[in-house]
Order: structure tokens, then C-alpha cells, then sequence
């Protein structure tokens, strides 16, 4: 994580005024120096459409009347027409627009252009396994991102390939016996393994919980679906493949390994609690492959966020491992006890948003939703009564602001608890288990009014473009998702994958996010190894990698030199220097595993 911490919650933003014609650039406002990528007027999800699923573009233009759009295929053949809607101001966007909806074609292929008037779209495909290989490599995304291990060229490539980072090896001062930051603690503790957070070499609690939750509850939700072969062993190319065990959980169990081993020992002050995060003492320079760093590592005082994350992801795990080995869910189990325990014994030891040296602050005051998720997610696993009270007891089991405006987060986390409830058999009562259901779908009815109200079918709101908005996107079509699986509806799939349409390339820029996937995809995204915009030596972030997205707070110095006057949805750039709208994160890329792993299910109709 870069060293501003991303908006909790971020404020309203101003309306852009409206001006122009049909345009290929894309603001109709232009910014004092634009980032936007020469493009066409015609936005279409770059990668393409699946047969069965929702197909609909959007088509900058000022024209007041319908225009014809037409589907040619790679012969050039005309083979679907109809006129656009057009839909005038879209405000988060600054752009005027026309929608065209082509979803009534089903025919696969490849080579597809969508025209309007003389503007074409970029090729696309239409094809049942169109998100096959990302489901793979947004997956692949935490592999390389281990820390604690070498990545071998067979897995990973020769241009990914690297040794292990921070296990003590020169220049590295190691995560094998790190000690804490002055006061907090006299000993050192043994915490290698794990994930870098971002595009630097921290590892954090609070975002390592939620991303670890997400890849677990990926597989569980598969795994309900009776779709969780594709997420089975030896379907990641990674070192545990072949082990009995599903590779997506084999992945998650890098993680979680590292998260226990955060945990302060027994005997100690404040036994059984978190370390908040473990990170350098001083923020490193660009670039720099983790092996090659030789700051010192120091471990921040426990909090209670970062224990009650810690008891959430371990209680999940307890759950979902048992199957495939016991003995480790029992590990996890007795963890999440010790963990919930102390966070009882200690629930105002709130790391402070100061503490950014080095670092990413991730300070969080208010954790009456992580005491919820975490009793949630104990008491689906064990049943036990003083879990449940927890659970109906805390004020979030009937808050209509569980899931809030702007989607969960690793600071909002109630949500998580919401959704372990509504889709985990349990003992609650059924008047009691419906309400927490019918709050699922009220949230998800939501993010679909929010999307048939913008020109780019986005579920966040319209000032809801802050650091990380891609990883909001996401999370909200994860809302969406579930509540397709609580009541079979299918305008809740249509909406989940129409999120996908916008981080592929139907959105204000006409840029993909995603690293690898569309004609015109991010490349160049903050991160200190795959800095290849730095030195043509290092690669550029690996296919599947998610960049951070739009963020209307211009938070970095090249955001704020090129970005002046931009549109909240157009406030981004592909430049490995603007940490605050182009990072890489754990906690982006996890709801894109999940949202990318739902959408390459086949249907039965499909």
C-alpha cells in the first residue's frame, strides 16, 4: 500500500457541466491535461460477451435522437441492428451518452464489432468460456505475490521468476525474526509467509482478513453451486497442485498461515491479539524486487480490527478446510477462539492512522462490524450459543447500513458477516434468517437501480470514485451475485456481469483494468517489481492484475499534475506513479477472483 491510506468514506463531488458532439476521446469536459487513452466512442466489455449473458455498450455522443447500431461479425456481416437509447448527461462520467442493448444475439464468436454512425468498437468475442483464463491468472495474482517462497520459472515464466523475498537472505533483514516498533514489544516474532499487500512490501492484518475471506468464500459459494471443480487441485499453477487439496484453498492457506502466525503468544501482553501489520521502517524506492530489500522490518501494536480479522478468516477456515484436512481446521478453529476472546478483553485498541511510515496506515476506530463478521463467521462454524448472541446482540444484525453506499471494504465489513448468514445453513430462526436475506437482495436491488441510472451501468454512486473503486465494483457485483443464488433471479447474474463489462473496457476511458485482458488494458500499474515503465529489464504486472481505478481525490503527485479537472469516473491513469489510482492490491484483486471465477460458470441454459 502507497503511502496515503484509501478514503473510508469519501465525501460528495461536484457535477461536470455537459458540452459536445459525437466524440472518439471521451471527456466532453477535457481535464487541463488529459490521461484518457485515444479510443473509440463506442464502449464496449473489450474481452467480449457470453452467449447467454447480458451484451449492451455505451456510445459517447450529444446526439439527441436514436442512431442505428449494427453487429458485424469478422466477415464484416451485418448480422444484428436496432437503435441506440439515448440517455444525455452521465455525471460521474462528464460525458453525454446513447445505450445500445444487442443482448437478444447469442450466437458465439469471435471478431465481433459493434458500429454506430462511422465509430466502431474495438473486436470483441462471444463465446461460453470467455472468462476461463481469468479465472486462472486474477487467481494466479496472489501467487505472485507470495512472500516467503521463490516463484519457479516453471509456474510463473522466466520474466516472473524471482527468488524469495524477506526470509533473511542478504540485503534482506528477514521476516523470520522480526521485532516490534519501540514500546510495543521485547521479543521478536516469527512472521514470514504471507501476501504483499500491494505495489510495496507490507503485510497487513485488516486487508489480508477481507482478501483471504474473498478467495475462501469464492470456493464455498462454488463450491454450494456444485460449480467447484473448475476452483479443484491442480487447477492453478502453483507449488502445492496435486495434493488433494482444492488450489484455490491451497492458496488462501499461504495467507492464513502467515495471519496466525501474527498472533501475539501466549504469556505475553495482550496474548491472543493481532499484530496490526509488519512492514519496513522507512518507505524503499523504485524499483525494487523484495529479495533486494534491505530496510528493516518492524511489527505495529496489536489492534482489535486486526484481531478481529484474524478470528473471521481463521473461523471461515475451520469450516472450509475441514473437509480436506482436519487437523489444520482444528488449528484454525482454536485460533479464532483465542483471537475473539482477546478482542473481547481488548475491543478499543484501535491502530492510529498516523502510522504511515513505511507503511499504510489502514487505521480503523470503528469495529463493531468486524465484532459482527467475526461472530458471524463463529458462529456458522460452530453453532455455539454465545456466538449467536454476538451475532443478535450487535447492532449491525439489524443495521439497514450493513452494507453501505459504497459497498464493503476492509474498514466496513458487516456486509461479510451479512452474507456468511444468509448463505451458511445455521441455527438461526427463520423469520430472522429471511430478514438477513431479504437485506442481501434490498442491497443488490440497489446497486441495480444505481446502474440503470448511469450511462455505464456502475453500482457505485456517483461520488463513490476514491482509491480502490475498481475493488468496490467488484465487491458490489459479489452482493449481486449471492442474491441471484438466494432467489434464482436472473437480473441479479445480468447485473454481476455487467460490472464485469466495466472493468473490461465499458467505462468513461475505454480501458480495461485488468492487465492483460481488452485491446487497450492497464500495463503499467504501481508496484516495485513489475515496473517495467521504470527499467525494460522487469515486467510489466502479470495477465489478470487489477488496477486500483478512478479516484477523484487525485492522491499522488501524477495524478495531480495530469489528472486537474477530471471527471470523478475519468480520474485515473495508467502510470506506475500514480499510486492512487493505478496500485495493485490483494484486496481488489480477491473480489475480482471471485466475481471472475462466477462468471465463467456455465449455466444451464447456456
Amino acid at each position: 500500500m502507497s503511502p496515503t491510506p484509501p478514503l473510508r468514506r469519501p465525501g460528495r463531488l461536484s457535477a461536470i457541466a455537459l458540452s459536445g458532439c459525437l466524440l472518439v476521446g471521451g471527456l466532453l469536459t477535457a481535464p487541463t491535461a488529459t490521461a484518457a487513452p485515444a479510443t473509440t466512442a463506442v464502449r464496449v466489455n473489450q474481452l467480449g460477451y457470453l452467449p447467454d449473458g447480458p451484451k449492451r455498450a455505451t456510445v459517447v455522443t450529444t446526439a439527441t435522437r436514436s442512431l442505428t447500431w449494427r453487429l458485424r461479425d469478422a466477415t464484416g456481416k451485418v448480422v444484428a441492428s436496432g437503435a441506440t437509447v439515448p440517455r444525455g448527461a452521465d455525471t460521474p462520467s462528464g460525458q453525454s451518452v446513447h445505450l445500445a442493448d444487442f443482448s437478444s444475439y447469442r450466437r458465439s464468436g469471435s471478431g465481433y464489432v459493434l458500429a454506430v454512425d462511422d465509430s466502431g468498437s474495438v473486436p470483441f468475442d462471444i463465446r461460453a468460456n470467455l472468462y476461463d483464463g481469468l479465472r486462472s491468472d486474477a487467481m494466479a495474482f496472489f501467487h505472485h505475490q507470495r512472500s516467503g517462497i521463490p516463484l519457479a520459472t516453471s509456474l510463473v515464466g522466466s520474466a516472473y521468476a524471482r527468488p524469495a523475498g524477506h526470509l533473511g537472505v542478504a540485503p534482506n533483514k528477514g521476516d523470520i525474526s522480526v521485532p516490534c516498533q519501540a514500546t510495543v514489544c521485547d521479543y521478536t516474532q516469527d512472521v514470514r509467509g504471507g501476501w504483499y499487500d500491494a505495489g510495496d512490501h507490507g503485510k497487513y492484518v485488516v486487508n489480508g482478513g477481507i482478501s483471504t475471506w474473498l478467495v475462501v468464500n469464492s470456493f464455498e459459494r462454488a463450491k454450494r453451486a456444485g460449480k467447484d471443480a473448475a476452483l479443484g487441485d491442480s487447477t492453478l499453477r502453483i507449488p502445492e497442485r496435486g495434493n488433494g487439496t482444492p488450489d484455490v484453498l491451497d492458496e488462501a492457506r499461504w495467507e492464513l498461515d502467515f495471519l496466525m502466525r501474527m498472533q501475539v503468544p501466549a504469556g505475553k501482553p495482550y496474548a491472543g491479539m493481532a499484530f496490526h501489520k509488519i512492514h519496513d521502517a522507512a518507505w524503499t524506492g523504485m524499483p525494487m524486487r523484495p529479495d533486494q530489500d534491505a530496510e528493516v522490518r518492524e511489527l505495529h501494536r496489536p489492534s482489535t480490527a486486526a484481531t478481529l480479522n484474524l478470528a473471521a478468516a481463521a473461523a471461515q477456515c475451520a469450516r472450509v478446510f475441514r473437509p480436506y484436512d482436519a487437523a489444520f481446521a482444528d488449528r484454525c478453529l482454536s485460533v479464532a477462539r483465542r483471537a475473539w476472546t482477546a478482542a473481547r478483553a481488548n475491543p478499543a485498541l484501535y491502530a492510529p492512522d498516523s502510522d504511515s511510515t513505511g507503511g499504510g496506515a489502514y487505521g480503523d476506530s470503528q469495529v463493531t462490524d468486524e465484532f459482527y463478521w467475526a461472530a458471524a463467521e463463529l458462529y456458522a462454524t460452530t453453532g455455539e450459543g454465545g456466538y449467536r448472541d454476538a451475532v443478535t446482540g450487535s447492532t449491525w444484525h439489524t443495521s439497514p447500513t450493513a452494507f453501505s453506499a459504497y459497498g464493503f471494504g476492509w474498514a466496513d465489513t458487516a456486509a461479510l458477516g451479512r452474507l456468511t448468514l444468509a448463505t451458511v445453513p445455521g441455527g438461526l430462526p427463520a423469520a430472522d434468517r429471511d430478514r438477513i436475506r431479504a437485506s442481501v437482495t434490498a442491497a443488490a436491488d440497489g446497486y441495480l437501480s444505481r446502474m440503470a441510472a448511469q450511462g455505464y451501468a456502475v453500482p457505485v454512486p456517483a461520488d463513490g470514485y476514491f482509491w480502490g473503486s475498481n475493488g468496490q465494483v467488484a465487491g458490489d457485483a459479489i452482493v449481486l451475485a449471492v442474491a441471484g443464488e438466494l432467489t434464482g433471479k436472473e437480473r441479479y447474474r445480468t447485473g454481476a456481469l455487467e460490472t464485469m463489462d466495466y472493468l473490461l473496457g465499458r467505462n468513461a476511458l475505454g480501458q480495461s483494468y485488468i492487465t492483460g485482458y481488452g485491446e487497450t488494458s492497464s500495463h503499467n500499474q504501481h508496484h516495485r517489481f513489475w515496473a517495467h515503465q521504470l527499467d525494460a529489464s522487469l515486467p510489466h504486472p502479470p495477465a489478470g492484475s487489477l488496477a486500483g481505478g478512478p479516484n477523484s481525490g487525485l492522491q499522488d503527485p501524477v495524478a495531480e499534475e495530469k489528472l486537474k479537472g477530471c471527471a470523478p469516473a475519468a480520474c485515473y491513469i495508467d502510470d506506475i506513479g500514480s499510486y492512487s489510482t493505478n496500485e495493485v492490491a490483494i484486496n481488489w484483486n480477491a473480489p475480482l477472483a471471485w466475481l471472475a471465477a462466477y462468471a465463467a460458470e456455465r449455466t444451464t441454459t447456456g
